[in-house]
């Protein structure tokens, strides 16, 4: 499961969707949900397949377009054709005009019939129907063991770009990095010095356990403080210590933790020295924080490229 979640929306009437700004309920739900929603408007069969791609998690489209020049196809031949280019996104067909959901037979297809959904008008319906199936897919898709594997992924994207920013700003005359390098040096060169005493230590002692309880270096740490250095000498919010606790830390945590079952069979990870429990709920606030994180990122990358301006 990634962290963007994609729709790409096909309706002949998509400039009344947006005038009413039917997305936004959408896009706040997702937001909620700790995703980056990204919904892809079009309003013809020519743009949508333009479009389309195995990167959309959702399709939408009236099954009954507007029949016009860039419009020929139902819904069955849209879905015949988004199938034969081997694309499997979920996909909800909606209707106001007839029953036709006897002629969807294909796996992840939903078709719903608003006529059958009071008390709110047509697209009111459709919204209010997709964001109950991206609900769907969401618990479907974020079993706990693939939700560590996408957390494990997104903060290590966040690593990357970080030595990109500091590899961008080494020769920035406004970072002292001859400082900041002697500093960092002076701290390794001591770290490894009490490393090295502490597995003699543990050598003499014959104490494999006491050893096998540290972690070492995290290198993280050292990507994190240099970013603390630029934020400040570009004068920007320093986001370091927040940055080490929602992201470092809880990585670490989730890294090192076990997988355990509750007797009712569902099954959740937990971190031993700290008693952490990675759920649902931690791991939608962890997706949050990482969309957060990114955003300080691009921020601080956005910064750094205008001063090269």
């Amino acid at each position: 499961m990634k962290i963007n979640y994609k729709i790409l929306w096909l309706d002949d009437k998509m400039d009344e969707i947006l005038t009413d700004a039917y997305p936004e309920e959408i896009y706040s739900f997702l937001r909620e949900q700790g995703f980056e929603p990204e919904i892809v408007p079009v309003k013809n069969e020519i743009d949508f397949f333009k479009q389309l791609d195995d990167s959309f998690d959702l399709i939408l489209t009236d099954f009954h377009l507007n029949e016009t020049a860039q419009n020929t196809r139902n819904g069955d031949k849209i879905i015949e054709e988004v199938r034969n280019r081997s694309i499997f996104s979920e996909i909800m067909f909606y209707s106001a005009q007839g029953e036709v959901a006897d002629t969807i037979k294909k796996d992840r297809i939903t078709f719903f019939d608003t006529r059958k959904a009071t008390g709110k008008v047509h697209y009111e319906k459709i919204v209010e129907k997709a964001i109950n199936l991206i609900g769907l897919t969401i618990r479907k898709f974020q079993h706990i063991i693939a939700m560590r594997g996408m957390i494990m992924h997104e903060t290590s994207t966040l690593d990357s770009q970080m030595i990109e920013i500091i590899n961008a700003t080494i020769s920035n005359q406004l970072v002292d990095f001859n400082t900041l390098s002697s500093t960092i040096y002076s701290e390794l060169i001591e770290l490894f010095l009490k490393k090295g005493e502490f597995v003699e230590g543990c050598r003499d002692e014959n104490n494999f356990k006491k050893l096998s309880k540290d972690n070492f270096v995290f290198s993280a740490k050292y990507k994190i403080q240099t970013l603390s250095q630029i934020n400040k000498s570009l004068e920007i919010l320093d986001f370091s210590n927040e940055y080490e606790t929602e992201i470092n830390s809880i990585r670490n945590k989730f890294a090192h933790a076990i997988l355990l079952q509750r007797p009712d069979g569902k099954v959740y990870f937990k971190h031993g020295d700290s008693g952490l429990e990675f759920n649902e709920d931690l791991c939608k606030k962890i997706r949050k924080d990482i969309n957060k994180h990114k955003g300080n990122i691009e921020e601080l990358k956005n910064k750094i490229d205008s001063k090269k301006n």
